[in-house]
Order: C-alpha cells, then structure tokens, then sequence
C-alpha cells in the first residue's frame, strides 16, 4: 500500500514518524511517501499546499483524509471525486474546550479590569455567578458540542445553534433562522465555531451583532469569514459588543495594518485556538484506513453538498 502524504513541509516534519507507527500499530503495512505517480497512490493524507491541486490523474486512490477539521480549501475542488474526510481529533477538541472555557471565564470574571489596571482602580464589585450569564455556542459540532457541554458543567446556561437540529442533555439546541434569532437575542457571550460554507460566511452581520445583550463579548476560534468586519468594528465602536477575543481572519497573519490590532475592545490571537496533535491524528488517519481497507464506513466522511 502506498499512501501520499501531501502537506507543508513543515507537517511532514511533525507526522515523519509518528504516522508509520500509527499505521503499524493499525496492523497496516503502508510507505508513506512525499512523491509518488499518481497511478500508484492509495490514500492521500492531505492539508492545504502547493503540490497538489488536481485529484484527477489519482485513479486508484480510496480516500482522501485531511488533517484539518474545516474542508472548506478542498471540498469545492472539481477534481475531486474520491471520499474526503475531516480530521476530528481528542487533542484538537481538548485544545479548543480549553481556549475558549478559558476565555468565557475571562470575560465572565471581567479579568481584563485587574490584569491590566495602571490607575489602581478599586472597584470591588464582584461578577455574577455563571448561571447568570447566558452564553450562545453557534456550531454544535464536535468542537462546539464539546464547549457546550464543558461550560454547562461549569453552570452557565448554554444554548446552541446548528444549521440542522440537534439534541444535547443539559443545552437549549435551537436550529434554523429563527433558532438563530432565539440564541442570539440577549446572550452575553457569543462562541463563533461554525465551519466555512456559503451559508455561513458574514453570518454575523450588523443585524446579528445587534441581537446579544449590550455590551456581549464575542469569540471567534472558528473562520474569520464568519464575521462581517466591518459590522464588528461598527458593533464595536457603538459599545454593543463590548469585546471581540478573535483567533482568525480572513487574511493570516492579520495584516500590521488592520483595525483590529489598534482597536482597545479586540484581542487579538494569531491562530492559536487549537490544532491537530500529530501523536492523536495519526492514529485517526490510521483507523480510517484500516476501515476503508475493511471495507467499514469512513469516519468523519465530508458531506459534499453542505460542505463539511
């Protein structure tokens, strides 16, 4: 079995070693190669690079497994036929659990107000408790679900939003537009973790941002082209939103330039949400071969019309 691994170098340089032994632990006898004629490939496992565009002449290959969780730089390619699956990965979801708990918890506590308080200001007004702090989760996948349900044990009232029904114990699962109107009205915390599609990008528009209560701070670890920059800025200004904590953009790095760098109510976080942990990823990229080869469904398998 040959497997292509099509990535940066820099990701070949995290999984060189750690994938072989993954798929010898699988039972599974593989090369995995960086180059290889395309008549010859198996599987590809994929992240977004320079070499590899056109799926077309990879005849053989059963699968094309991708290192991220968001598709959304593949799943529109034309020449893709074979199956695609996302990465979805326990070191991935534990890392963003932690992100944002962490920074719901900083909003929440208002930590800002001490960390950075040159006046020595002295207002002891302690914060609410969590259960009287509504927070919205939108993307109830498996990052989303995981948030919600960590920051529901913590006591706050959570409702999430997914584009198709969902049901999860201990969390108001709303879907559809109206749901989106209903979770958003009156939160005072907003976690953006949708995937990229075409009915999700700009989703956060100004008559969004002008739902949640006054003064809401927002969280984006999801895509940056989920939210309408300059409705943000605008929501910003007006001190509707009353903090934005983002971790991406649509342009990365966020250029030297942008607004958002300047802005007193943005934090800015250069991507650092979560990532995949090349020792737990090869393993999943290892069990999805072993299913394909065993001829069981595929994990994670890419639903090509809605896009993740």
């Amino acid at each position: 079995m040959k497997i292509l691994f099509s990535a940066p170098e820099d990701d070949w340089g995290d999984y060189r070693d750690v994938l072989p032994a993954a798929l010898v632990e699988a039972g599974i006898g593989a090369d995995v190669v960086r180059e290889a004629a395309p008549e010859t490939v198996d599987y590809i496992v994929y992240a977004p690079n320079d070499r590899l565009h056109d799926f077309a002449p990879y005849t053989r290959t059963r699968a094309v497994l991708s290192l991220w969780a968001g598709v959304e730089r593949i799943v529109g390619n034309p020449t893709l036929t074979q199956p695609l699956t996302r990465m979805v990965d326990a070191g991935l979801e534990r890392g963003m659990v932690e992100y944002v708990t962490g920074h719901v918890l900083r909003h929440h506590l208002g930590m800002d107000a001490h960390v950075v308080n040159p006046a020595r200001d002295w207002h002891p007004a302690p914060p609410p408790l969590a259960a009287d702090r509504p927070v919205t989760l939108l993307g109830l996948g498996a990052l989303g679900r995981a948030c919600a349900q960590t920051l529901a044990g913590l006591g706050f009232p959570v409702t999430g939003w997914s584009r198709t029904a969902k049901k999860i114990d201990g969390i108001l699962c709303l879907s559809g537009e109206d749901g989106l109107v209903g979770a958003l009205s009156d939160a005072q915390i907003v976690v953006a973790l949708l995937p990229l599609t075409a009915e999700t990008e700009n989703l956060l528009d100004a008559d969004r941002l002008a739902l949640p209560a006054r003064g809401a701070a927002l969280i984006n670890p999801g895509r940056g082209r989920l939210i309408d920059d300059d409705a943000l800025l605008a929501a910003l200004d007006a001190g509707w939103i009353g903090h934005a904590t983002l971790d991406v953009f649509r342009t990365e790095p966020l250029p030297l330039d942008h607004p958002y760098w300047r802005h007193p109510r943005v934090t800015v976080t250069p991507h650092v949400a979560s990532a995949t942990r090349p020792g737990t990823a090869a393993r999943v990229i290892a069990e999805n071969i072993r299913r394909a080869e065993a001829g069981e469904p595929l994990l994670y398998l890419v639903d090509r019309a809605r896009g993740y």
